[in-house]
């Protein structure tokens, strides 16, 4: 793809009072920390509802166990639907704010259900304020972000819910499962506080003609002293090329090409085998002889992943997304392809599920690695390297930058939409993927889905380098005409002669 610099290279970017804009960023983000925290909510919880003594109103047996969740990505992905709708009818910033109303509801039926539906309805409610927030905020924080802090600030949703996963375990070591609910509203209440206080979206006010809100956000998210005069007049000009959205204007480039990449990016996400991977790890850490105790499996994943997408974090505006994408693909592609070899020399088959199959998702492995002190084979300890330098790959590269590339190359006029609909089919890959492994494992062996995801992951580096824009330093206004004339450098008088 044809990605030149602009033509007109501008003096050095002005500074600006950075501590109102980390302070908007911090109360989105508490939403990403309580999407962390309720998706692991099974780890400490289904050990309990699965032993004798708990109620016999409330004990699960393996198929409740599945469903306890299941349920919830299927709420994240109705969230996501529910997102499409509200990010364009009140704003990204009260979408955040409604989500906390289906979360404090679902904690209060995990926290005093008497009865099992109860607690499966909390764990969907939760599911869908994970949708709501996973489609918001990454684009609220893309629109409220100076272009020259975008990159690092667009990290922090998925560190804040490696946070929020984090806190999880370390409250379950000392706190009853009910009352791990309670503590689960707490950051949710503290989010719905300081959005009240915090600026809407320049982008979303400017598209309403609110010009005077939003220079009053400008100018609090930018500091009193900074000209936002330039920026201000870039967002103005790219909403005047704006109009309402129709089903025969989406066949314009300008509006299928980002949709089309942000989609297939977030498809590709998940069909490179993160979701299983986490997942289905005894069959993983069965050939492996080392061993762990189960209360180190968390904090060994969660610092992982910590680790990799700070340095994510610090590297996104200096290296710029495409080379991280292109480090995440090959260390993915490294580790499939080591545990595909592997599988298939040595046989393993791997037998059901855990109870807790589709309860994990992305941090949940407090069961599997107890199969390590029991199970010792000739593999050694290269499954286990392989599936840490997976997750590295992955957090580092393919998990955040996906997000911050959609809330990045969506037109201002379907972003709200099309960032629904990137949850959406997230989470229904997620669902129908997870599922589709324990069948596959079952019937062929492991080294089938490890096969296939190797294959996605050299698909994956093909797409990035054919496919995904170089956004680092860009504004999004820059862009967004990139999608539509090919050039990021935004010429005035051509644009407005090609509008009137």
């Amino acid at each position: 793809m044809d990605e030149e610099r602009p033509l007109l290279i501008p003096s050095p970017e002005p500074t600006f009072n950075k501590s109102k804009l980390f302070l908007a960023v911090f109360a989105a983000v508490l939403g990403n920390f309580n999407f962390g925290y309720s998706l692991v909510y099974p780890s400490p919880v289904l050990p309990v509802l699965q032993s004798p003594d708990v109620d016999p109103r409330l004990r699960m047996d393996t198929s409740q166990a599945a469903l306890f969740g299941s349920v919830y990505m299927l709420g994240v992905a109705g969230g996501g639907l529910g997102a499409m709708l509200l990010n364009d009818m009140i704003g990204r910033k009260l979408s955040i704010m409604v989500s906390a109303i289906p979360s404090s509801i679902g904690y209060l039926l995990l926290g005093g259900g008497v009865e099992l539906w109860m607690l499966h309805l909390g764990r969907f409610l939760t599911g869908v304020a994970g949708g709501v927030t996973a489609a918001s905020i990454p684009v609220y924080i893309s629109e409220i972000s100076h272009k020259s802090l975008r990159g690092a600030l667009g990290t922090c949703p998925q560190i804040t819910a490696v946070f929020g996963a984090l806190a999880l375990y370390a409250l379950g070591l000392v706190l009853p499962w009910r009352w791990l609910a309670v503590a689960g509203g707490v950051p949710v209440l503290l989010m719905v506080v300081l959005l009240v206080f915090m600026p809407y979206s320049p982008r979303r006010l400017l598209s309403l003609d609110r010009e005077e809100q939003a220079v009053r956000a400008l100018h609090w998210l930018r500091g009193a002293d900074y000209d936002i005069q330039s920026e201000l007049d870039a967002i103005k000009h790219s909403i005047r090329l704006q109009s309402r959205v129709t089903w025969s204007q989406l066949a314009k480039p300008v509006y299928y090409r980002p949709i089309l990449i942000s989609v297939a990016m977030r498809f590709l996400q998940q069909l490179t085998g993160i979701s299983p991977i986490l997942v289905y790890l005894e069959p993983i850490f069965s050939q492996s002889n080392v061993s762990l105790e189960p209360r180190y499996d968390a904090a060994i994943v969660g610092l992982v992943r910590l680790v990799s997408v700070s340095l994510a974090a610090v590297l996104m505006d200096k290296a710029g997304r495409k080379a991280l994408l292109y480090t995440s693909s090959f260390l993915m592609f490294l580790s499939t392809l080591t545990l595909t070899m592997i599988s298939h020399t040595t046989p393993h088959h791997p037998g059901p599920a855990p109870p807790n199959f589709t309860a994990i998702m992305e941090s949940k492995l407090h069961y599997d690695v107890a199969w390590l002190a029991r199970n010792q084979t000739a593999a050694g300890p290269i499954p286990l390297i392989s599936v840490v330098v997976f997750i590295f790959g992955y957090a580092m590269g393919w998990g955040p930058i996906t997000w911050l590339l959609m809330s990045e190359v969506l037109p201002l006029a379907v972003r709200g939409v099309a960032s629904g609909l990137c949850v959406t089919v997230s989470w229904l890959t997620a669902f129908v993927l997870t599922d589709a492994f324990t069948h596959l494992a079952d019937t062929y062996g492991l080294y089938v889905p490890y096969f296939f995801f190797t294959v996605v992951c050299v698909v994956c580096l093909l797409f990035t380098a054919l496919c995904v824009p170089e956004t680092r330093g860009r504004s999004l206004e820059e862009i967004e005409n990139y999608f539509r004339t090919r050039r990021y450098t935004i010429n005035r008088d051509h644009s407005n002669a090609h509008a009137t």
